[in-house]
């Protein structure tokens, strides 16, 4: 479990889940070229495998300050050199580019499985029966995080808006030339409540 204590730092959108649940589902791929160890496209497939088991997505520069260290980043050419690398290795259905966040984001890659079949009829794995394992139940545990966070969300905005109603209501009511205690006590009565909720609500990790 300690796998999956530390893959569920980071909580994955919808989206990332199911692709992440896509490539770990995958079964042995076929693909038109060859996957050498020590050759650019075996070592950056095998780089963003480790990324994904992390559950994350990395972007051209990431994977070469992983792979070849943080001074290769700042190596304009080199840079270029590994994204054409990695164009080859879309085009030859071992990777596909993620949609952009942001316009000025750069592309995020993934892989299309973690085994594949290369050129030469070789089995080219890149995670182990275990890791794929964990990272399946990384990605069940971060889907039902997700889930709650969007219920604390949808509590927090309900007893917030309560909250703001009745303690509107108790004002006015005091406001009154002659208070209403049938509107103002069941009012302030509500205010204090949801105000206690919404404590507990927002306390809560």
């Amino acid at each position: 479990m300690n796998g999956v204590q530390k893959l569920s730092q980071k909580i994955l959108t919808p989206s990332e889940a199911k692709v992440l649940q896509e490539i770990c589902d995958a079964d042995l791929k076929p693909v038109n070229v060859r996957l050498r160890e020590g050759e650019y496209q075996h070592e950056l497939a095998k780089t963003i495998a480790s990324f994904l088991l992390e559950h994350q997505f990395p972007n051209v520069k990431d994977i070469i300050e992983r792979l070849y260290g943080e001074e290769k980043v700042s190596d304009v050419r080199f840079v270029r050199k590994i994204q054409t690398v990695l164009k080859k290795m879309e085009k030859s259905g071992i990777i596909k580019i993620l949609p952009k966040e942001k316009p000025w984001d750069l592309q995020r890659y993934v892989l299309l499985s973690f085994k594949f079949q290369d050129a030469d009829k070789n089995a080219v794995v890149l995670a182990s029966d275990q890791q794929i394992k964990q990272a399946k139940e990384a990605i069940l545990f971060m889907s039902r995080e997700s889930k709650n966070q969007k219920g604390k969300m949808a509590l927090i905005i309900l007893t917030s808006l309560i909250v703001s109603a009745s303690y509107i209501l108790s004002v006015w009511a005091l406001t009154q030339p002659v208070i209403n205690t049938l509107i103002f006590i069941p009012s302030i009565a509500m205010s204090t409540l949801f105000s206690i909720i919404l404590g507990r609500t927002l306390s809560k990790k």
